[in-house]
């Protein structure tokens, strides 16, 4: 039997306490944002990958949008069903690798917020079928949405640094980063509670990516604008330009 990968232990058992993390706090300043770019129209039908626990989802829904929310992890989505049915909303969330889905050009918007998968995977040609995935889902002109972490950002700072100063009493300790050049992959400790209190240790590795990077890929893919900004948590902006002491960068590809 293939070994699990540290990003499935991570969420196998993790619903609950991911919802306390410092990172999934801006939920309802991100959806700001994000009504914006669909320019308030809730005939749309959104794609949210790697749709966690569920919150931007249901944030969108109780705002009129139709949304599909789909997640490689069943405690993640158990969790997301449960809050929904907890505020009387109807939520597709289905269980499914990024890597690999059913839909072909079904939605004319897809968001991919905190990571969302990409850039989780072990290596780069799997992050890239996430890309492609997502894209063959959209419809022709749709809008691509998603945050991932910034290549800049370790050239200049500490990542385990910056962890330990973003991260709130309770949440997963980031320890023994190193950030190799050659990849762009940082390898660290992660030490967590579950929501059964096991405390769990794993080896994590994470893909930066710099923004040449990015518009490359994006635009192999058939994307004609792509826009790169920093993503300041809870307040996503077209004002904000990417800098090394962004964390992570905000993307908005539109085809």
């Amino acid at each position: 039997m293939k070994p699990k990968q540290w990003y499935e232990s991570l969420f196998e058992n993790y619903a609950n306490k991911y919802d306390n993390e410092s990172f999934t706090q801006g939920t309802c300043g991100e959806c700001d944002f994000l009504e914006k770019e669909f320019g308030y129209d809730k005939s749309l039908k959104i794609l949210d990958v790697g749709c966690g626990t569920g919150r931007h989802a249901i944030e969108l829904t109780k705002r009129g949008y139709k949304v599909t929310g789909i997640d490689f992890s069943e405690s993640q989505l158990s969790r997301a069903r449960e809050k929904a049915a907890s505020e009387k909303l109807e939520i597709d969330f289905r269980k499914h690798d990024a890597r690999n889905l059913p839909f072909e050009k079904e939605f004319d918007a897809s968001i991919m917020l905190c990571e969302g998968g990409f850039p989780l995977m072990e290596t780069d040609e799997m992050n890239y079928e996430i890309l492609r995935n997502v894209t063959k889902s959209l419809k022709h002109p749709s809008k691509l949405i998603f945050t991932t972490l910034n290549g800049l950002f370790p050239l200049f700072n500490s990542v385990e640094k910056f962890c330990s100063e973003t991260s709130e009493a309770g949440n997963a300790i980031y320890r023994n980063n190193s950030f190799d050049l050659m990849t762009f992959r940082d390898h660290n400790i992660t030490e967590f509670e579950d929501d059964n209190g096991n405390k769990k240790t794993l080896d994590c590795n994470e893909r930066y990516y710099i923004p040449s990077e990015i518009t490359w890929l994006l635009k192999s893919l058939g994307f004609v604008k792509i826009g790169i900004y920093g993503a300041k948590l809870g307040a996503f902006s077209r004002e904000d330009k990417l800098t090394i002491m962004d964390f992570e960068m905000l993307v908005i590809a539109e085809k």
